[in-house]
């Protein structure tokens, strides 16, 4: 995977576990037809904090496990962390990239791969054709990704207005693309997969105070890009912050895509 736009910090985590949630809440259904149940074998790959892994593991139980696959050491310290406060003990994390899990091929039932493909953009096919060969016949690729383009957000602060337009910058600038949620059925079929589900879902939620989203969380890369600056982030910090006092709560406006695929 090439360098990821967003660091593993407390806010970040605040953002993981509570799209993890949402996750949980939304997908059972989606979760439980790609094979994820007591007793199954469940790759996540690309876990980071292992905010969707904890969660999986209470579904496949003691009889089942979860392989977190994470090439950031500070995101899988984190990840230890959220293993032991839910007190599962059926999580092994191991270090690796999408392409190269360590992961024997057709040895797991689902692999699982959430918001990545759009931050590897050089790689996205090749990273499907990789998670292809983990599952075991009849076994499933659960892709998730978004439509970065299609984001909105209702009571932004007016100081935020330029933030999405350089986020989406950094990514251009590192040959990714925002709208790969549009692609994911065919990703899955060019990698042999017959495609059991590609829809999509608009989520609308109030965000909580303190929720920050990717954009200001890739702050720092863009700064590195000469894409933002200093005086901009600490513009855009005020401008949250703001928001967070706001009686009003701001309204975003998520598109999120899911597509799973089964091997033959």
């Amino acid at each position: 995977m090439t360098d990821y736009a967003l660091t593993v910090s407390e806010v970040e985590v605040r953002r993981y576990r509570f799209m993890a949630e949402r996750a949980r809440a939304e997908e059972a259904e989606t979760w439980h037809r790609a094979g994820i149940g007591p007793g199954a074998v469940v790759a996540d790959v690309g876990c980071g904090p292992a905010a969707v892994s904890v969660l999986i593991a209470k579904l496949v139980g003691p009889a089942g496990r979860v392989i977190g696959i994470e090439p950031d050491n500070s995101a899988r310290t984190v990840a230890r962390q959220l293993i032991t406060e839910a007190g599962v003990g059926n999580v092994e994390l191991r270090p690796g990239t999408a392409t190269q899990t360590g992961i024997p091929p057709g040895s797991v039932d689902v692999v699982m791969l959430r918001h990545v493909l759009a931050h590897n953009g050089r790689d996205e096919q090749p990273i499907v054709d990789h998670l292809a060969s983990l599952v075991r016949p009849g076994g499933s690729v659960y892709l998730v990704d978004t439509d970065g383009t299609a984001v909105r957000t209702l009571d932004d602060d007016p100081e935020l207005e330029d933030l999405p337009g350089r986020y989406a910058e950094l990514h251009r600038r590192r040959g990714n693309d925002l709208r790969t949620g549009l692609r994911l059925g065919q990703l899955l079929t060019r990698a042999g997969l017959n495609v059991m589900l590609h829809e999509g879902r608009y989520a609308i939620t109030p965000a909580p105070p303190g929720l920050r989203p990717p954009t200001w969380a890739a702050r720092d890369a863009m700064v590195a890009q000469g894409i933002a600056s200093a005086e901009d982030v600490r513009r855009w910090d005020a401008a949250f912050a703001r928001m967070d006092a706001a009686p009003i709560r701001p309204t975003f406006f998520l598109p999120t895509f899911i597509a799973v695929g089964t091997s033959r």
